[in-house]
């Protein structure tokens, strides 16, 4: 197998490889002005919640090994504490995973469902990491190529010798295209490695002495790798839905996969034994039955506001749909009255709010892709990306092996320093890891791995399903991770909370 060779991770020393960066304060300013207020929409739960952010800039260096390079001036949005000063901690740093989502989009849009306490006591901080949002984010022109190889994967019995040419040569387009954008420098340090350091310039600016903070998903892992370098900064951190850090893009692709068919099945379940529609008549027989109703999307696209609603958007969808136990009921709603002739106005009212915006898609999809790229090994042969698809979809028939074919533009991605994929963080104070049991997106043995694999972690468990389980209105879950970051009290080990269904 042909391996892209990776520059490998060479830790500098991490307070002194960019020491002037350091000593910088943010200029706060509010983030909308009065006009931009009165033209927002009211936000639920806290009508002031925009008016009380602030925002501002950090500059950090586009390569931390060359401060006297080009910099990045890094977006952040801060909430302030609302309590009294004698309750205050400091800063509480949230990043809402990815790669590729923005955190002051994120805090723009409402507030976060945190108790009364945590915002009395914190100010609430996120940022854009590199390449994302307001930190110098980019769209890669190419960013789509990959689509239209995709759903013919989806829709073949077999990859042909046209079909994989067909593939390789839209991943190197996006590839192409993305180096044309910002160049082969940028794309090397877009690593989480770097938006590490980067967060250690932010947490400086803040005032802090030590790093309170939460991450969801992707976020798991700069939380990770930061109690690995920088274990003397760090106070408190919170890891939900555990990235795993030790292997290739591949395997990565495979074992996300297995979690979403994992949580595929369990919304079976629940569908067949809760749900008060559900289209299936049995567990066994449930495979076919969805089949059938892509089958008929295939034969019978639903158009919604102008988009054609198919299998590849559908699968898409469903996939996401996983994510958020809640949305469960509603799910086995539109499936139950989603074959030919039964498409009632539900279906096209929760298709219309649901179906993916593509507005901002392209700076997503180029952001994760240059993230995940950055981070993993890869191989450079596409015959290597055909056997993981290969496996995906032995472990994962409803959803197959698009995940891996996805990470294509890996296989011919630049150089890129990468950081250490065994994190045991020895030095740093007590880390708590949250897994949810049926994730769909990151699997619970992720979290399990991260856990033991960090040396001061407990894993704390949500038996129930959905990605990822604090702020998500789980008085169990957010008592536990809200007496850790507040007092510093650590669940028993093996501690877990029930499933809401």
């Amino acid at each position: 197998m042909a391996l892209v060779v990776t520059a490998g991770f060479a830790p500098l020393d991490e307070q002194d490889h960019a020491r002037s960066f350091y000593g910088q304060h943010v200029d706060w300013r509010p983030c909308l002005s009065p006009e931009e207020l009165a033209e927002a929409e009211p936000v639920e739960g806290d009508p002031d919640w925009r008016a009380r952010l602030e925002c501002g800039t950090v500059t950090v260096p586009v390569d931390h090994g060359d401060p006297g390079g080009a910099t990045i001036e890094t977006a952040v949005v801060r909430h302030p504490a609302q309590g009294p000063a004698d309750q205050y901690r400091g800063s509480l740093v949230f990043n809402f995973g990815g790669p590729g989502r923005a955190g002051v989009a994120r805090f723009e849009s409402g507030p976060l469902a945190l108790s009364r306490r945590v915002r009395d006591s914190f100010d609430l901080v996120s940022f854009d990491p590199r390449g994302v949002g307001e930190s110098a984010g980019f769209t890669c022109p190419a960013w789509d190529a990959m689509e239209r190889p995709l759903e013919e994967v989806a829709a073949a019995d077999a990859v042909d010798h046209d079909l994989l040419r067909d593939l390789e040569r839209a991943a190197r387009r996006f590839t192409w295209s993305c180096e044309e954008e910002v160049g082969t420098d940028f794309l090397a340090n877009m690593g989480t490695v770097n938006v590490v350091r980067d967060l250690d310039l932010i947490r400086d600016a803040l005032g802090d002495e030590r790093l309170s903070y939460v991450g969801f998903s992707y976020g798991t892992y700069i939380g990770a790798l930061y109690a690995e370098m920088f274990p003397e900064n760090t106070r408190a951190l919170v890891l939900d839905g555990a990235l795993q850090t030790q292997r290739g893009v591949i395997a990565d692709g495979v074992e996300q996969g297995q979690g979403a068919q994992t949580a595929w099945e369990s919304f079976v379940s629940y569908c067949l034994d809760r749900a008060p529609e559900c289209p299936f008549t049995g567990a066994e027989e449930a495979p076919s039955e969805a089949e059938a109703l892509l089958a008929g999307l295939d034969a019978e696209p639903v158009v919604v506001r102008g988009h054609s609603v198919g299998r590849p958007e559908m699968l898409a969808l469903l996939r996401d749909s996983l994510k958020t136990e809640r949305q469960w009921e509603s799910v086995a709603r539109l499936l139950a009255r989603l074959g030919p002739g039964e498409r009632d106005p539900f279906v096209q009212a929760y298709l219309g709010s649901h179906v993916t915006r593509r507005d901002d898609s392209g700076a997503t999809e180029s952001a994760f892709t240059a993230v995940q790229c950055a981070d993993h090994t890869r191989p450079g042969d596409v015959h290597a990306f055909q056997e993981g698809a290969r496996r995906a979809a032995k472990v994962s028939p409803f959803f197959g092996g698009d995940e891996v074919w996805s990470f294509l533009p890996c296989a011919s991605w630049p150089d890129t320093e990468l950081a250490p994929g065994h994190l045991s963080a020895p030095l740093a104070p007590p880390i708590l890891v949250v897994g949810t049991r049926h994730d769909p997106a990151t699997p619970y043995v992720w979290a399990e791995e991260l856990a033991d694999q960090l040396a001061t972690a407990t894993l704390f468990t949500y038996e129930g399903g959905g990605h990822t389980a604090y702020t998500g209105g789980r008085p169990c879950v957010d008592g536990v991770v809200d007496a850790y970051l507040l007092d510093g009290v650590v669940p028993a080990d093996g501690a877990s909370c029930p499933g809401d269904l």
